[in-house]
């Protein structure tokens, strides 16, 4: 199998992937084409039909395992696969766990790594909040390794809300070091409760789309509902420290504007929105530039989510 990841340009390729994403739209010359993303386990590929009508074009659907013939060209700095014939594929063709993408780390690896840091928290009401889902709970530790972090943007991938949350860890636990004003347990809390709400707001693999309570509520009041009723499951648990920590996830996006209903008002909530958005911006760039070969310091285009045009380091 020649999977995404593996693909260069001037290719010719007959495989299976599975259909992320479909839609139809208008050439500037007003011709319907339609539009894919093809997905396996190594990334995904943007794809055109031009002329979907053409003989050996058979109808798919998103979700859909399809076989497609085409040639792989470079479009703007990025690998595009022009289909020129297309078939549904059949079960047993294909392997699903090859279509899936995931963490390039060892998720196992990763979750020791996170329980390690749940290890070492000393307040005892936060070190029973975290132990209670990341230490204890067998179901919460399976669903949290094998979901993703987004539909799109960043760490859209199984393992990517692990992978996510560890390394906004590691991060504030740096913080917490280099700033003593910043209490070290609430902040390093928050960081393993702060994207809880997406294991509500995304469906699972395959389909990884809003659920709809996702669409209605969003991660992040369903993160604090999350928590709030773990919180209400511990005796005793002081109530200045359940809303600072309920204030630190409903503040990580740092903006209203960006969905967080609170502004940061804590020096925690300050921190924990900077390593959020660091790790979240740092893994959007790595995606973005992972189809551009290494030494290609083309600029790649104006980028919306950076609002700048973007490329390659030189070095």
């Amino acid at each position: 199998m020649h999977f995404i990841g593996e693909l260069r340009e001037g290719a010719r390729i007959n495989e299976i992937y599975l259909c992320k994403q479909k839609q139809t739209a208008l050439t500037k010359a007003g011709k319907p084409y339609e539009s894919l993303v093809l997905q396996d386990k190594t990334g995904t590929l943007d794809a055109k039909i031009w002329d979907p009508s053409s003989q050996g074009i058979e109808e798919c659907e998103a979700l859909d395992y399809i076989n497609v013939m085409g040639d792989v060209i470079s479009f703007q700095g990025t690998l595009q696969l022009n289909i020129k014939r297309l078939r549904k594929a059949s079960e047993g063709e294909y392997e699903p766990k090859d279509y899936l993408p995931v963490s390039q780390y060892d998720v196992a690896d990763m979750y020791r790594e996170l329980q390690g840091y749940v290890k070492s928290l000393t307040n005892p009401y936060l070190k029973k909040l975290a132990g209670g889902l990341f230490l204890e709970d067998a179901d919460f530790a399976k669903r949290f390794q094998f979901h993703s972090a987004a539909k799109s943007v960043h760490h859209g991938f199984v393992g990517g809300l692990l992978e996510h949350t560890l390394s906004v860890t590691k991060l504030c636990a740096f913080f917490a070091e280099r700033y003593p004003i910043l209490n070290r347990d609430l902040l390093i809390t928050a960081a393993l409760f702060h994207d809880i709400g997406k294991l509500e707001e995304l469906s699972t693999f395959p389909a990884n789309d809003y659920t709809d309570e996702g669409q209605l509520l969003g991660h992040i009041a369903m993160g604090m509902e999350i928590v709030g009723m773990r919180i209400r499951m511990i005796d005793g648990f002081p109530r200045k420290l359940a809303n600072e920590l309920k204030h630190c996830i409903l503040a990580h996006h740092g903006e209203l504007e960006y969905g967080s209903p609170k502004k940061p008002a804590i020096p925690e909530a300050v921190a924990l929105n900077f390593a959020d958005n660091l790790d979240a911006k740092m893994e959007t760039m790595k995606e973005l530039l992972s189809g551009v070969p290494e030494g290609n310091t083309d600029w790649q285009g104006y980028n919306r989510l950076f609002e700048s045009n973007i490329r390659r380091s030189s070095v």
